[in-house]
């Protein structure tokens, strides 16, 4: 159902919204993020693991809760202020809560009380929301995984899982004992654990129809419960109040192309694949007819789609790769996810915003949310909205025009981002992300990510090229930007070649303009994966025409932290190649870096010492520099993310004082004055979390500045991508 020309149009929405006036229509824009570890207990260790998973909101939409699997607890969020919120306090439930879901004043919480896979128990919490004490519980008889109540509030039906052991037999089904649907009913909230109606669904599946595995659950307006059966790849509906079978049907199957199916670090959309179960994770009623559901994948699928169906099981429409393709040219495809289920479609909610209904489809692996308006036949795509690692759950809060996400990743302990909420307003404008997305090419994205360096063209204003580093190591690029248009778009992409075929062992982290056509590339090296320092000459065609590794003197002290950006100064027989060493190396002083300087006409190298600021958390290093004016401009930064980083700031360094003096020798320390500082733009450009790599500014043919962050491929990363123009005064 969905081919190359549905694709196209559907990336062609996304460019023409980007083009309408300011205050022309509604779109969702990041308004403010919580990081779930604000609401750890005081006995908890600061870099305690914590997760925001399944999220919900009170009824009047000014207190958030969630599900926090490994900290064993929910967690309280105060959004009377959506613009900030607050932290409101964690309850624990003894037990691992799996999904939260609001009754009036309650929070009903599903918590796993499991002492193994083969022994499966849980309960059902009641919690009140003004007092966050647990009223009452209610033994449900095996593992929970999703919660929802009954519109009218009379009910609540819960899935019990009873997951499978993923390490027994391969994962494969059936592993007994075989899971159900629980629906109990409501007074007030307050569960009445004596009518607790177990229904039966095994028998219904095609796969291991004896084992049953409940994923998640949704209810209609009719108290119809739509239950999918992730493994078992199958649906059924249910009438809440009977508990009868009222309809079941297989998710089926869908035949993918333009995929990109190898994760080898290259991003190529030429792979397909047949009959791909579907294996649906979440489910959101459209309306009391259809149903949408989300393809993760679990066991043997996982189609890297959203379908949608009405309660017979009919096919309304299939999204096939067409999101994965408009994830991709905003640079957030998973490529160590590609050989696997790709971009993953998790999460789900549906819900009207004044006369528009709309879903949101959550990405878990590129960590971005499609904004979709429902239309009654094909859906539009609207909006790509960045999320934080891996959004796992959504609530939609039209009375307050709100949309917030769940993210469950939490790297704090390996220095990344923590788990965060995000919350998103419908408000006039337009949309703030993407900063920079690829032009669609014979009907595929050009792919791209982890941008690691920047220069301007010469003569074209507005125009400037950009590289990846070495996560794409099978495809090591240099792409064309085109500035002038909001978002910017990367217009080409330029194979870096050795002999025809795509150059291996590089790491490219800097470039620029060899005033021939062609470029200079730096790339840091890094001995114990045999990639040498060095730089690399590079043709109009992207192909190397010469490579100079370091000489030895320089080599004798040399780390992994090598070489992150690259600049040219003067012309032709008097051009000098000025580099910037990221980090000391074993003969430099604590504090200070080595900025290298290599002439390609006579071969000499030489370097001056530039001095680092103080340290907080972590280090601080060098990211870029670029010449520009009288001046090399030089961007100096912590490794620290979110409310760690301290530092991100441009400095500049007279031309006139770059003596270089020969390695090995005393070198003269050259004196910088500070630009800029970036932390404003990286905290205004999306309202999200400060990034950590900053490593990418250059000044265009016009002298307007640019700025770009590289997003690790997204790898342990939110993918996102900020591209800006800085605003500076007095940089000539």
């Amino acid at each position: 159902m969905t081919n190359g020309l549905s694709r196209v149009a559907l990336t062609a929405a996304l460019f023409a919204s980007v083009a309408l006036p300011a205050a022309a229509e509604q779109v969702f824009n990041r308004i403010a993020t919580f990081p779930v570890a604000a609401n750890l207990p005081a006995d908890k260790e600061k870099l305690t693991t914590t997760s925001a998973e399944i999220v919900t909101a009170s009824e009047d939409g000014n207190t958030l809760i969630y599900s926090d699997s490994p900290l064993g607890g929910i967690g309280f969020i105060d959004i009377t202020d959506a613009k900030a919120p607050k932290a409101a306090g964690a309850v624990m439930m003894d037990g691992e809560p799996t999904s939260v879901a609001v009754a009036g004043g309650k929070v009903l919480v599903g918590v796993n009380t499991s002492e193994s896979y083969t022994a499966p128990s849980g309960k059902l919490a009641v919690v009140d929301i003004a007092s966050k004490a647990v009223d009452s519980t209610c033994d449900i008889g095996g593992q929970p995984d999703s919660v929802a109540v009954a519109k009218d509030g009379s009910f609540v039906a819960i899935a019990i899982e009873n997951e499978r052991d993923e390490d027994v037999n391969d994962g494969a089904l059936p592993q007994m004992p075989a899971g159900d649907l629980v629906i109990i009913s409501l007074t007030d909230g307050v569960a009445d654990c004596g009518t607790i109606k177990r229904v039966a669904l095994t028998g219904l599946a095609e796969i291991a129809p004896e084992d049953p595995e409940p994923e998640f659950v949704a209810i209609n307006s009719l108290g119809e419960i739509a239950v999918t059966l992730q493994e078992n790849n199958h649906i059924a509906i249910v009438d809440g109040k009977t508990g009868e079978v009222k309809s079941h049907f297989s998710a089926g199957t869908v035949d993918l192309a333009g995929i990109d199916t190898k994760s080898d670090g290259a991003l190529k959309f030429t792979g397909t694949k047949e009959g791909v179960p579907r294996e649906p994770d979440a489910v959101k009623w459209l309306d009391d007819n259809r149903i949408v559901i989300a393809n993760e994948g679990d066991w043997n699928g996982g189609s890297r789609s959203f379908t949608i169906f009405d309660k017979t099981g009919k096919v309304a429409y299939e999204s096939g790769p067409s999101l994965e393709m408009a994830i991709a040219q905003i640079g957030h495809f998973p490529d160590k996810r590609a050989r696997s289920k790709g971009i993953e479609p998790e999460g789900l909610e549906a819900a009207a915003f004044g006369d528009q209904n709309y879903f949101f489809v959550l990405s878990e692996r590129s960590s971005i949310v499609g904004v979709y308006k429902d239309t009654g036949a094909e859906p539009e795509l609207a909006q790509l909205l960045p999320s934080g690692v891996s959004p796992e759950g959504a609530v939609a809060i039209p009375s307050r025009n709100l949309l917030v996400t769940a993210n469950e990743v939490d790297l704090g302990e390996d220095g990344g981002p923590r788990s965060h909420v995000m919350l998103y307003e419908l408000a006039e404008g337009t949309p703030a992300y993407p900063m920079i997305q690829s032009a669609m090419v014979d009907g595929a994205p050009i792919g791209w990510g982890a941008l690691s360096g920047l220069v301007g063209d010469a003569e074209k204003a507005g125009t400037l090229y950009a590289v990846n580093d070495s996560f794409y190591s099978m495809q090591p690029s240099i792409f064309t930007i085109d500035a002038t248009q909001k978002p910017a778009v990367i217009t080409s992409a330029l194979p870096i070649m050795r002999g025809g075929a795509a150059a291996q062992k590089l790491d490219i982290e800097g470039i620029t303009l060899d005033g021939e056509g062609g470029f200079w590339l730096a790339s840091e090296g890094d001995a114990a994966k045999l990639v040498g320092h060095g730089l690399y000459h590079v043709d109009a065609k992207g192909e190397i025409k010469a490579e100079i590794g370091f000489p030895t003197e320089l080599l004798a002290g040399q780390t992994r932290f090598g070489l992150e950006g690259i600049t040219s100064v003067g012309t032709g027989d008097d051009m000098t190649l000025w580099m910037a060493v990221q980090r000391e190396w074993g003969d430099d002083e604590k504090g200070s870096v080595k900025l290298l300087s290599y002439n390609p006409k006579s071969k000499e190298w030489g370097a001056v010492r530039y001095p680092l600021e103080a340290a907080g958390e972590g280090w601080v290093g060098l990211s870029e520099i670029t010449a520009h004016g009288d001046h090399v401009y030089i961007v100096e930064r912590d490794n620290q993310i979110g409310d760690n980083a301290k530092l991100k700031k441009l400095y500049r360094v007279a031309i006139a004082d770059l003596k270089p003096a020969k390695i090995g020798e005393e070198l003269p320390v050259v004196a910088k004055e500070e630009v800029h500082d970036f932390i404003p733009d990286l905290k205004a450009a999306t309202n999200g979390y400060v990034v950590d790599k900053l490593e990418g500014f250059a000044f265009d043919a016009a002298g307007k500045a640019f700025a770009v962050t590289d997003n690790d491929g997204v790898d342990d990363s939110s993918g996102e991508t900020l591209f800006w123009e800085v605003n500076l005064q007095g940089t000539n």
